[in-house]
């Protein structure tokens, strides 16, 4: 019987305080660097803690903008855009290094990651403030997006994400967090979500629609309030759907 190997990951760093709890479940994480949660001292202690469940450590840049937690989008200009990233990588690099952690991935975080998904220009941004890192780490990004498009022509290498705890649009985009059915938090529901992206590179929007999809990492988000017990869930009956959590 054909087996099956996905990745799941979860934004963390972010003031939630239950990495402890949801690491054991995970095979990579997305650490807040400063922009829209987190500072030196969380990197650290986050960082740390992935290190000791062996799990894939990468950075979540975002808008510098904590007061909305980096859910919207923010009027900068490009270069300053470009050196609050920069400056947010280079801050969990010296974290890192003095923990001997390999950076792994770089993953956009919330208005960022969907404005760049759409936006070519912010896209081209985005990509110049981390063009250093494209020959030594991966790019977490959506599948069949602008970011992943311009991501190929300059020669990063990517990996396709989908939301595990997050329902689709048509047109593949994540349904609005101000609508009432944006997230997913039953663990059943996750399960019957998911199961199709893995295994047929399918996904079913809110419209109950088909619509091709790919990922390589899943991304079930540390602050959802049901995230330990949608992951304890999967942990047991992936297994069951031929599914490995690939760590």
């Amino acid at each position: 019987m054909h087996k099956f190997k996905i990745d799941i990951n979860c934004d963390v760093g972010e003031g939630v305080g239950n990495e402890a709890d949801i690491f054991p479940f995970i095979s990579s994480c997305n650490i807040a660097c400063g922009g829209h949660a987190g500072d030196k001292k969380t990197m650290l202690k986050v960082a740390s803690l992935a290190k000791q469940h062996n799990i894939k450590v990468g950075s979540h840049p975002s808008y510098p903008d904590k007061a909305n937690f980096g859910r919207e989008v923010m009027d900068i200009s490009d270069q300053d855009l470009i050196q609050s990233i920069k400056r947010q990588l280079l801050d969990f690099d010296e974290v890192l290094e003095q923990e001997g952690i390999p950076l792994h991935h770089i993953k956009a975080h919330g208005a960022l990651y969907n404005q760049t998904a759409k936006d070519e220009n912010l896209a081209k941004v985005y990509l110049d403030a981390i063009k250093d890192y494209k020959e030594r780490v991966l790019l977490y990004v959506p599948f069949n997006s602008v970011i992943t498009r311009i991501a190929e022509e300059r020669g990063f290498k990517i990996w396709f994400e989908a939301f595990a705890d997050r329902n689709y649009n048509s047109d593949l985009s994540l349904v609005s967090r101000k609508e009432e059915n944006a997230l997913i938090e039953a663990p059943e529901a996750v399960l019957k979500h998911i199961l199709p992206i893995i295994k047929k590179n399918e996904v079913f929007t809110l419209n109950s629609e088909s619509r091709k999809i790919q990922a390589d990492t899943l991304c079930i988000h540390g602050d959802t309030v049901s995230a330990l017990k949608i992951l304890m869930y999967l942990s047991k009956e992936l297994p069951k759907n031929q599914v490995e959590i690939q760590k």
